[in-house]
């Protein structure tokens, strides 16, 4: 208890550090851009090891519980972690950020500008969602529901997609968020170069059209409508990574059969020219309840491998590991379990960036800080653990690094 006062204390102090001083950038480093299938920082091949931390907002937007992200980040930094990838929604409900159509809560807001500054100070890059596919948050439902309390007719969560007036509030979301000054750094989200990417959404899906047109279209006009705004980001489109008819050999092969009428197209939803890079997530132990271990690990390397391959020849672009895990309460489950899913996952990342390849890292959902228990649930690691899972982050944290050109990771921290 007496450590974590300490550092709630050192969360206080370096807030206000930040209104004092201002703050600069711990390891100097630039934009992330991509030439090719590679992302490029200073020059040099970048790799995108991280974690996922949706709660990060939530937790700064109170001052007494910043701690655990500067905790988080500091733990993350230590094993050579390089991005978060966290949500800029929050969408009506407890401290949301966006309270109503185009209304925002200001100490909310300034919970995500912590967030990022901390990211800044220690040297951590950001992919930032704008919004999400399920009603957890708000989300496409809350969009809808604030669209029908302003006399429009929707039929489903699905007219997220179609219904101008939710567009324009999708749009008015975006622009806030690439416009906000950062009240920590003074520096506008759109200018930061701690933010890697913007996401479009989380995990988007439309039942409503199964053959993926619709999402294409709404991908297609939001994607344009970000890079009109800000052009000096990456930008992705959040997706699961499922197949559609533009791929049928693909979608016979790799697609769970419920995925099929989600309305996702992973070649059409990447193929346009605002789109950076193309974005994939993998449960094999959801989507496949009914299979052994050693069949969900099969899939799991074939899930990789095939967008590996269209991403490389196909849509030639960067490729991103968005999510996966390993749920804990899987029946039968060990961490020896986790391990192989983990060492599976980036010995096939590794083989595919020393020879050049497109995929640039893996995001593991999720990190949080000791004592988090309000947030921990089957997929939750805490780096400070050391359980072997940890070591093989850190493992191939220091693996990519050398790829990349930059040794051994290290950042200084400015308070």
């Amino acid at each position: 208890m007496k450590c974590l006062c300490l550092v709630a204390f050192l969360a206080i102090v370096i807030t206000q550090s930040y209104n004092d001083l201002g703050v600069e950038a711990a390891s100097g480093d630039g934009f992330v851009s991509r030439k090719g299938v590679q992302f490029i920082l200073d020059g040099k091949p970048f790799y995108a090891n991280g974690f996922n931390a949706y709660w990060l907002t939530y937790e700064a937007t109170d001052p007494a519980t910043r701690f655990n992200i500067t905790y988080a980040f500091q733990n993350a930094t230590s094993r050579g972690l390089t991005v978060a990838r966290t949500w800029g929604f929050r969408d009506g409900g407890y401290r949301a950020l966006q309270t109503a159509p185009g209304r925002y809560d200001e100490l909310t807001f300034q919970g995500l500008d912590f967030a990022i500054a901390e990211a800044k100070r220690l040297g951590i890059k950001m992919i930032i969602t704008f919004v999400n596919n399920y009603s957890d948050f708000g989300g496409r439902k809350q969009y809808v529901e604030w669209a029908k309390s302003q006399g429009q007719v929707a039929n489903s969560e699905d007219d997220f997609y179609t219904n101008p007036l939710v567009k324009q509030f999708f749009k008015n979301h975006v622009k806030t968020m690439v416009d906000r000054v950062n009240t920590f750094t003074k520096i506008a989200y759109k200018d930061e170069p701690t933010i890697m990417a913007w996401e479009l959404m989380n995990e988007p899906q439309c039942k409503a059209d199964p053959s993926g047109k619709t999402l294409t279209a709404w991908i297609g006009e939001m994607a344009t409508y970000v890079k009109s705004l800000d052009s000096k980001h990456l930008l992705s489109t959040g997706l699961e990574g499922f197949y559609g008819d533009s791929s049928p050999q693909r979608k016979a092969s790799l697609n769970p059969v419920a995925a099929n009428v989600l309305g996702t197209d992973f070649i059409a939803n990447h193929f346009f020219d605002a789109i950076d890079f193309a974005s994939i997530h993998s449960y094999p132990d959801l989507w496949f309840p009914n299979l052994n271990e050693t069949s969900r690990l099969e899939f799991l390397r074939k899930w990789l491998e095939g967008h590996m391959e269209d991403a490389q020849n196909i849509l030639k672009k960067p490729l991103i590991l968005g999510e996966f895990g390993k749920p804990s309460n899987t029946p039968g489950y060990t961490l020896a379990q986790r391990d192989a899913v983990f060492n599976a996952t980036f010995d096939t990342i590794y083989a595919s960036a020393e020879k050049g390849g497109p995929i640039a890292g893996a995001l593991f959902w999720h990190l949080i800080s000791g004592g988090m228990t309000n947030f921990e649930d089957p997929l939750s690691i805490v780096l400070s653990d050391n359980t072997s899972s940890v070591n093989i982050i850190g493992q191939q944290s220091r693996k990519l690094g050398l790829i990349g050109g930059r040794g051994k990771l290290s950042h200084k921290i400015k308070i």
